[in-house]
């Protein structure tokens, strides 16, 4: 069987691209990456937390910037250095066995986490325009397969890139509500730290939210995607002296995205303890359920930003965890894949985009409870996330998969303090299940 990269076009299937636009020159996969992380799952989440907790636990988000850095930047290298996403890698190096078990996991948890985020979407649509809810889950499902699988790669990238300026409807959202920034600023620096069963809980929860396997999968596939967009680019073993500007561009794209998303999620945070927990709102469960609980106490102008923020969100992720997804499946077969490839010529790579979606659409017309399937969600991203960290960390150390470009001692650390709290996460969320 033939060992070429399935998420390398043949120069005869390159597309003609337009002239880039400057956002696109300037940032990249990081940039999309970081903001997909605020889906609204991730808004549920931060919502539940600032409702509960008030300001208290804002400091989580500091602590896990450097590293969601960390772990995305080497998610980064490992695409741009070896041509490949983290699934070919792990095909190539290790057991078939690993392989198939963490990327099964990987679409298990995505599949749930897109039923929940149209869920989600839907309710907030719901909540602007009045219509039916699973007319509105069937829709916002068909428009993102669609977009993903017809618009071309150039321009759909463009397009998630400027769905990002969605985010900033939380930041505007703060700035309405007001909020006492001297307390903030406290807790940041010097937060009131419970050992409680639920106190502990919501740092699990925030932690699962913030670094999750499928940013892991996407990023590194974006970067091998870019090497098919970009004529001049060659994976960096084979252009070694293209890497002092790609490892740059990286460190920066990498870093201003996370930065984006952990100042996006301490915003709806913050909206939340402002309102909610300030007037003895703690029982937030879902995204829409925030949203409408801002029409009293924030007035209209703050409830219907929020709710937009959702559908915004929601329409950045979707695209993400399906095609994380894609191409996690796509490289564990040796499918072709890729966004930039043309459908009838990666049919089972967006075969999967499509089929990933749909059933998480069709969760929503079934019993299963979306509070629920947002915690199972959470639950495999936090089991997924540790073994994923491990293997690519292990990866990115061996001279063999990265030629000279293995980890540097400084990034290496930061890893795998990211795996080891990640763990720690995830026996706390074990250890707490029951409080």
């Amino acid at each position: 069987m033939s060992d070429a990269n399935p998420a390398i076009l043949p120069p005869d299937e390159l597309p003609k691209q337009p002239e880039r636009p400057p956002l696109m020159a300037i940032m990249g996969p990081g940039l999309i990456t970081g903001a997909s992380d605020d889906d609204p799952s991730g808004i549920a989440t931060y919502s539940q937390v600032g409702a509960q907790f008030g300001y208290s636990l804002g400091w989580t988000l500091l602590l896990t910037y450097p590293l969601m850095c960390a772990i995305q930047q080497i998610s980064a290298e490992i695409g741009r250095v070896t041509g490949r996403g983290l699934a070919g890698n792990l095909r190539r190096y290790y057991p078939t066995w690993l392989l198939h078990g963490i990327v099964g996991l990987l679409i298990i948890a995505n599949t749930i986490n897109i039923g929940a985020d149209l869920g989600a979407m839907a309710a907030a649509l719901k909540l602007l325009v009045k219509g039916p809810l699973l007319v509105y889950v069937a829709g916002f499902a068909l428009l993102s397969v669609g977009l993903e699988v017809f618009l071309r790669y150039a321009r759909y990238v463009s397009v998630l890139k400027w769905l990002t300026l969605s985010l900033f409807a939380y930041v505007a959202t703060v700035f309405v509500v007001g909020v006492p920034w001297g307390k903030v600023l406290l807790n940041l620096v010097w937060p009131h730290i419970s050992m409680s069963g639920a106190y502990l809980t919501a740092v699990v929860a925030v932690f699962g939210t913030t670094i999750s396997p499928y940013l892991f999968f996407w990023q590194a596939g974006e970067e091998v995607e870019d090497l098919s967009e970009r004529n001049d680019s060659r994976s960096l073993l084979d252009a070694p002296g293209q890497a002092p500007r790609e490892m740059r561009r990286i460190r920066i794209d990498t870093y201003v995205g996370m930065g984006i998303s952990n100042i996006v999620a301490l915003f709806i945070m913050l909206t939340a303890a402002a309102t909610l927990n300030a007037h003895g709102m703690t029982n937030i469960q879902t995204s829409s359920q925030a949203a409408e609980a801002l029409r009293p106490l924030a007035g209209p102008f703050a409830f219907t930003l929020f709710a937009l923020g959702i559908i915004g969100t929601g329409l950045l992720a979707l695209p993400v965890l399906a095609g994380s997804a894609a191409f996690a499946l796509g490289e564990a077969l040796q499918w072709p894949v890729g966004l930039a490839r043309k459908p009838l010529k990666a049919r089972a790579f967006y075969g999967t985009i499509a089929a990933a979606t749909v059933i998480g659409a069709l969760l929503n017309f079934s019993p299963l409870d979306p509070v629920k399937a947002l915690f199972w969600s959470a639950v495999l991203n936090g089991i997924v996330a540790v073994p994923v960290m491990v293997m690519m960390l292990l990866m990115a150390v061996r001279s063999d998969v990265m030629g000279r470009f293995v980890l540097g001692r400084g990034l290496a650390t930061m890893g795998w303090l990211a795996t080891a709290v990640m763990a720690l996460a995830a026996v706390g969320m074990f250890a707490t299940w029951g409080d």
